[in-house]
């Protein structure tokens, strides 16, 4: 959930470009000598945690988010689309996409993305201080058939409920190509209990929710997940959890406070912007038993507790770990 580099998407052909001797495809080590093989590390990570979490909880959704160039064959758009990983996945999440840091639009990641609309479902989250540019900016992702969620400057870190719903509809939604409007809401600090958290969630009519398995350090349970199912309308809709992959975050119940940066090994690189954030070496067994492989792992969590699927974020840290954040 954090703001996208545009020299990641420039070194999206550049990733493709290698010649024969240096193709991704040819690396038979467990740990990636450069950016273009650690992308297929996390090709290879996003498809097992949807294997392993569609087999515990058949039609659960999986969703990565902020890396779109994974759904292409060594991630360059020119080698065609690796339908592999497309089939594994639910939708795509997007973040800053007609509006970016400096206001202007994100080309290339549009036409990656258009590229991909008919084969899953598109949600774009984009941040807007600037108000009179909103209407505009939604209206841009509805044309290019991108489902918009807008948040303004007070709703940086994903607190708020919006006061507007686009598209809203009565209809049951049980199905990620059904959705048609959402709800992303990760950080319920403005909520001063759970009651009050899951009471509001529950009074709104969004097709698909994306919230945090945890309300105060304590996760979420089947029946309180069951009352947010149903819209206030009557509708039904999905539920779906966030979880960071590409990260490790120090107020998870999984951190050890012993940890620091190589200790352990798959620890990696500080997060900029973000003190309490670590970028980890994804591929690491033991981040994978954390993740999804473990009797305690995140995803088992969040099938026990009765979630529709998994939002991915921080599939983009196969670039982060080579090179560095621009701001």
């Amino acid at each position: 959930m954090k703001r996208i580099a545009a020299s990641l998407f420039i070194s999206i052909l550049t990733i493709g470009s290698c010649s024969k001797k240096e193709s991704p495809t040819t690396a038979h080590r467990d740990e990636p000598r450069n950016e273009a093989e650690a992308g297929l590390a996390m090709q290879q990570f996003v498809t097992q945690i949807s294997k392993s979490a569609k087999a515990m909880k058949p039609g659960f959704n999986i969703i990565p988010q902020n890396g779109a160039d994974l759904a292409y064959t060594n991630l360059n758009p020119r080698q065609g689309k690796n339908y592999q990983y497309i089939q594994g996945i639910d939708g795509f999440g997007v973040e800053e996409l007609f509006y970016t840091e400096d206001g202007s639009i994100d080309s290339a990641r549009v036409a990656i993305l258009s590229a991909l609309k008919n084969d899953r479902k598109i949600l774009v989250s984009e941040y807007i201080p600037d108000t009179p540019q909103i209407n505009k900016v939604a209206q841009y992702n509805l044309e290019a058939g991108f489902v918009p969620f807008i948040r303004m400057k007070s709703n940086y870190s994903y607190s708020h409920i919006p006061e507007r719903i686009r598209n809203q509809n009565q209809d049951d939604v049980t199905e990620m190509d059904q959705v048609r409007n959402y709800l992303y809401l990760i950080n319920p600090k403005e909520f001063e209990t759970k009651e009050a958290f899951l009471e509001s969630l529950s009074q709104t009519n969004f097709d698909l929710l994306i919230i945090d398995l945890f309300y105060d350090q304590q996760p979420l349970t089947k029946s309180e997940l069951d009352r947010l199912k149903t819209k206030a309308d009557g509708g039904k809709r999905l539920v779906v959890c966030y979880v960071n992959i590409g990260s490790a975050e120090k107020w998870r119940y999984y951190w050890n406070k012993s940890w620091k940066i190589g200790k352990p090994s798959w620890l990696r690189k500080k997060y900029e912007g973000y003190d309490e954030e670590f970028y980890v070496a994804f591929w690491d067994p033991e981040w994978k038993g954390i993740v999804y492989s473990g009797p305690d792992s995140y995803i088992r969590k969040i099938i026990h507790a009765g979630f529709d699927g998994a939002y991915l974020d921080n599939t983009e840290a196969y670039h982060y770990l080579f090179h560095e954040h621009q701001e």
